[in-house]
């Protein structure tokens, strides 16, 4: 069966899930998420030599209104965090990253917002980012991806994904957690965007708010 339907699932599996070498560059970023596998790779990259900084971006979930704590290792990462930022910076600084290389936004709660309070941030503190990696979970890559291009139309992306929950490009259409993951991605990917260029087709700006998730 899914032979049968094996061109749909690679044409899904290529928008999605995005991820390019790793090469050095001027920051990396890392939107907010619950998952601790998502801040040590943006940790192994750091120790690694790709950036110097990394801006780790995120209030909470809009959808649950507060942060519910790791969503994994719990035991490894223990404490109480108020933001995903704040969680995250601790991933990192466990991980061998120094206070000092992390930037930190606790206003966003959804994936837009990352990318315009890192902006916001950025732009406050004078620092142009030419070239940037993105790391975030595997199949919220294309995502992030798309926000950030819209939000840094100067900087040049790489995506350095982090698999999280199981779900990879290899496995994702052999559950229905899978499937509805990044077929949501999808749909996300069209809903959101029909917004923003709605607002941009009408007068707006791409600092308009659109639906979270």
């Amino acid at each position: 069966m899914i032979k049968t339907y094996q061109k749909f699932l690679d044409s899904y599996t290529e928008f999605i899930f995005v991820e390019h070498a790793p090469k050095p560059c001027d920051m990396i970023f890392l939107p907010g998420n619950a998952w601790p596998q998502v801040g040590e790779t943006a940790a192994r990259l750091y120790r690694e030599g790709l950036a110097g900084q990394i801006l780790v971006s995120g209030r909470y979930s809009i959808v649950d209104g507060c942060f519910k704590g790791p969503a994994l290792l719990k035991d490894r990462y223990p404490g109480v965090y108020a933001t995903e930022a704040a969680f995250l910076s601790s991933v990192l600084m466990a991980n061998g990253v120094p206070e000092a290389a992390i930037l930190k936004e606790e206003q966003a709660t959804f994936t837009y917002e990352n990318a315009l309070y890192s902006a916001k941030l950025l732009d406050e503190k004078g620092i142009r980012v030419k070239q940037a990696a993105i790391v975030c979970q595997a199949f919220h890559a294309r995502r992030c991806l798309l926000y950030y291009q819209l939000v840094f139309p100067d900087t040049d992306f790489i995506v350095c994904p982090a698999v999280t929950q199981g779900i990879s490009r290899d496995n994702w259409f052999l559950s229905q957690k899978g499937i509805d993951l990044v077929l949501g991605e999808v749909s996300r990917c069209a809903g959101q965007f029909g917004e923003i260029f709605n607002s941009l087709l009408y007068g707006g700006a791409p600092g308009l708010p659109v639906k979270k998730g």
